[in-house]
């Protein structure tokens, strides 16, 4: 691994979180989304999401192997200061210490934006299994989130029912 740099996504990225997260799409139940956004969705939540919010990606000599944003919790005002995180990489691209890079960034424009809390789901279920292992809420835990929701059965897929954690993070 010779350069990692992290940027701003622009749309030309679009193609390739697409292809990252269709991964998670067709082939896990981290996301609950059943059929994968095509590349022109992907384009258009960039557009969408980051004209309010950081939306980075991580290259690795060149290539774009993950990505994070933060989006909107609630349109009512009271809640400016709180964000829903996500983050997905590249599968081949796990403990690399890319993902806390990625946090790492997007708290820090956050903590500029003055966004004091993050939130972030996480789908769950009480033993790992061939769709699903416990990862990202372990991720979220050692980025310093704690889990404040475990909210049962809100998600099936591949005929079998998901939980949701939900994980907040303070940032001031």
């Amino acid at each position: 691994m010779d350069s990692m740099v992290i940027r701003d996504v622009t749309v030309d990225d679009a193609k390739r979180l697409s292809e990252i997260y269709s991964y998670y799409v067709e082939k896990t139940a981290v996301s609950f989304e059943y059929d994968a956004p095509t590349e022109e969705e992907f384009r258009t939540r960039i557009e969408r999401i980051s004209a309010k919010y950081p939306y980075l990606v991580c290259e690795i000599d060149g290539k774009v192997v993950g990505y994070v944003y933060a989006g909107k919790y609630s349109p009512r005002s009271a809640y400016n200061w709180t964000v829903t995180t996500s983050i997905y990489l590249d599968r081949n691209y796990h403990r690399m210490g890319i993902g806390r890079k990625l946090y790492e960034e997007l708290e820090k424009r956050l903590r500029k934006m003055g966004i004091i809390n993050l939130l972030a789901g996480a789908a769950y279920c009480e033993e790992e299994e061939e769709y699903l292992t416990h990862d990202s809420c372990e991720f979220h835990k050692k980025m310093g989130y704690s889990e404040v929701a475990h909210m049962k059965k809100v998600g099936k897929k591949f005929d079998r029912w998901y939980d949701l954690k939900w994980y907040q993070k303070v940032l001031g």
